[in-house]
């Protein structure tokens, strides 16, 4: 049965630059050193970690959320990921990420590696970039 996963971290930048990182192809090479396909078009294809990460963008509402599908090798259905970005402080921002229809047996690899791969990267490249 698919199953679901939330995630919240604080990442000490405005939630304009944590927007920027997620969505400009040349600031997710930066902090994930891979070439990324990335647009903010509803529609549109990406492609991140060669490949490890694709499927579809569904919406995008600029500095405060990201929607997309995500496919899994032959899992019928896309699982959906939506990132969602809160001012917290002065200059700070809070991301939740909400990821739906994970796979059965995908769910402890998928944690590991959205804090690994994904956010812990983001949050240090985006710290050492505001000092």
């Amino acid at each position: 049965m698919p199953q679901e996963l939330k995630l919240r971290i604080k990442i000490k930048a405005l939630p304009e630059d944590v927007y920027a990182a997620l969505t400009n192809p040349f600031a997710i090479e930066l902090w994930t050193g891979y070439p990324a396909v990335m647009s903010t078009t509803p529609g549109t294809p990406f492609e991140l970690f060669e490949g490890d990460i694709a499927g579809h963008n569904i919406a995008f509402v600029e500095n405060s959320r990201i929607e997309q599908e995500w496919y899994f090798g032959d899992n019928e259905l896309p699982s959906i990921v939506t990132i969602k970005l809160f001012p917290n402080g002065a200059s700070a921002t809070q991301v939740d990420v909400v990821h739906t229809n994970i796979p059965d047996g995908a769910y402890e690899d998928l944690k590991e590696g959205w804090f690994d791969s994904y956010l812990h990267p983001l949050k240090e490249f985006l710290e050492i970039s505001e000092d």
